[in-house]
C-alpha cells in the first residue's frame, strides 16, 4: 500500500499509469527553462513556459519535467532564451516557444505551444539557440533565423529572418556552432573560430568592440576543438585541454582573477585537462578529464554549486560532484553523470530545476539530484479515478491522500476541469 500526498487544484481526475525509469542522455539549460533528452529519444522540459517553450501545448509553468508533445526520435536539444529547438534522427528540426522575432524559422512570427517542423531546412547535424537560432548542416554550411538587430545571423544585415538563411560569408565548412545573447560563434574545420553580432565587450575575440554583421576571425586562437557562447562572454577549448576566454568579466566569468573585460582571448592559467566547457549567464563551467566540474563568475543563487552565493574570479571545484560527463550552463546549471543521473543547482524562480518547487527562495546552492525525470510508459492500461473525489472548497490547499495497491512505479497526473495537466509526479 502506497500513500501519496498531493495538492488538489480543481481536480477532475487522477490517472495512474505504469511506468519504468529510463535514463537521460542529454541536457540543455536555457535562461529560465531546462530541457532533457531521455535515452528513449523522448524530450522532457520544465521551467518557464510563458511562450510555449516547453512544448506541452500550454503556457503553464512546470516545476516538474513534462514530456514535450508529439516528439519522438530526438537526438539533440537546445534551450534558447524563450524558445526550444529539437533535432530528430532524420536530421529535421522542430521548434516551439517565442516567435516574435521568428526564431522558430517557420515563416511566421506566431508563438508555438507545441513543436512545429522547420520545413525549409534539412540534413541538420547540430543546433544552437539563444534569442536566435543556428543550424549546422551535414555539408558544413551554417544557417540562421530570428533576431538580427546586432548582425548575429551573419548575413550582412540587421533584418530578422523568419526562414533560415545561409551564412554565406563562412566560405569553408564548420564543425560546431554556438549561440550567445545577440551574437554567434562558429568553429571551422581548420580549428579557427569566427563570430558575428554584438561585440560590445569583446565577446567575438577580434580585439575590438565593433559590431559585426558578417563573421570575423577571433585572434590568438589555434587548435580549438570546442566553443561556448554565454550572455556576453565566450569560452574556447583547445585540444591540449587548456581553456581560453574573452568578453565581459565583471563577475570573474573569464577566470583570470580580474574583473576586466578582454577583447582578445586569454588563457585561463589555473585550468588544465579540460574536456568540456559551458558559458552561462555571467558564469562559466569546466569539466575535467577526472569527471570533476569547476566554475567561476557570477554565483547568483548558487549557479557554481559550491555551497555559497559568492562570485568566484578564479575557477573553484563544485561541491560533491564526480563522474560527470556533460555540463550545461544557462540561468541555472545542469550536470549529467556517467550513470545517466541528472543533477542541478542555481536559480529556480520558474521551476527550472525540476524538483517540484519554484520562487525566489527555491534556489539550490549545491547540486541536487533530479528524480523521476525520464519515465517510459510501459502499460497501456490506465487505472482512472474519475468523478469520485469530492473536494471542498474547490479549489483547496488541503492535502489529499491517494492510495494504490500497485507495487510498480506509476506516474500520477492531475488534470483540471478542461483537461489540462496541472501536476505530475512519479510514485
Amino acid at each position: 500500500m502506497k500513500k501519496i500526498l498531493v495538492i488538489a487544484i480543481l481536480i477532475f481526475r487522477i490517472v495512474l499509469i505504469d511506468a519504468q525509469e529510463v535514463n537521460a542522455q542529454k541536457i540543455s539549460a536555457g535562461s529560465l527553462h531546462s530541457l532533457f533528452l531521455c535515452s528513449n529519444s523522448i524530450p522532457m522540459a520544465c521551467g518557464s513556459n510563458s511562450y510555449g517553450e516547453l512544448g506541452d501545448s500550454t503556457t503553464s509553468l512546470r516545476k516538474i519535467p513534462i514530456q514535450v508533445h508529439n516528439l519522438s526520435g530526438i537526438n539533440s536539444i537546445a534551450s534558447g532564451t524563450y524558445h526550444s529547438l529539437f533535432l530528430k534522427n532524420d536530421s529535421t528540426v522542430w521548434a516551439c516557444g517565442n516567435n516574435f522575432y521568428s526564431a522558430l524559422g517557420d515563416g511566421t512570427n506566431i508563438d508555438r505551444h507545441t513543436p512545429v517542423h522547420i520545413s525549409s531546412i534539412n540534413s541538420i547535424i547540430a543546433i544552437a539557440a539563444a534569442g536566435h537560432s543556428l543550424f549546422l548542416k551535414k555539408d558544413g554550411t551554417v544557417w540562421a533565423c530570428g533576431y538580427n538587430n546586432y548582425g548575429e545571423l551573419g548575413d550582412n544585415t540587421n533584418t530578422p529572418r523568419n526562414i533560415p538563411v545561409q551564412i554565406t560569408a563562412l566560405n569553408t565548412p564548420c564543425m560546431a556552432i554556438a549561440a550567445g545573447s545577440a551574437y554567434s560563434l562558429f568553429l571551422k574545420n581548420d580549428s579557427t573560430v569566427w563570430g558575428c553580432g554584438c561585440n560590445n565587450r569583446g565577446q567575438l575575440g577580434d580585439s575590438t568592440t565593433t559590431q559585426r554583421n558578417i563573421p570575423v576571425k577571433a585572434n590568438n586562437l589555434t587548435g580549438i576543438i570546442a566553443i561556448s557562447a554565454g550572455d556576453v562572454h565566450s569560452l574556447f577549448l583547445k585540444k591540449d585541454g587548456t581553456v581560453w576566454a574573452c568578453g565581459n568579466n565583471p563577475n570573474g566569468e573569464l577566470g583570470d582573477g580580474t574583473t576586466t573585460s578582454k577583447t582578445t582571448p586569454i588563457k585561463i592559467n589555473s585550468l588544465s585537462d579540460i574536456t568540456a566547457i559551458a558559458a552561462g549567464q555571467s558564469y562559466s563551467l569546466f569539466l575535467k578529464n577526472d569527471g570533476t566540474v569547476w566554475g567561476c563568475g557570477s554565483n547568483y543563487n548558487g549557479t557554481l554549486g559550491d555551497g555559497t552565493d559568492t562570485d568566484r574570479y578564479i575557477p573553484v571545484q563544485i561541491n560533491s560532484l564526480n563522474n560527470i560527463k556533460i555540463i550545461s550552463a544557462g540561468g541555472s546549471s545542469i550536470f549529467l553523470k556517467t550513470d545517466s543521473t541528472v543533477w542541478n543547482c542555481g536559480d529556480n524562480s520558474y521551476g527550472q530545476l525540476g524538483n517540484g518547487t519554484n520562487g525566489a527562495t527555491a534556489f539550490s546552492l549545491i547540486p541536487i539530484q533530479l528524480n523521476g525525470l525520464c519515465n517510459n510508459i510501459t502499460s497501456i492500461n490506465e487505472s482512472i479515478i474519475e468523478n469520485t473525489i469530492n473536494v471542498y472548497p474547490n479549489p483547496t490547499k488541503d492535502n489529499l491522500t491517494i492510495e494504490t495497491n500497485s507495487n510498480t512505479n506509476q506516474r500520477l497526473e492531475i488534470l483540471n476541469l478542461i483537461g489540462q495537466t496541472v501536476y505530475t509526479t512519479i510514485i
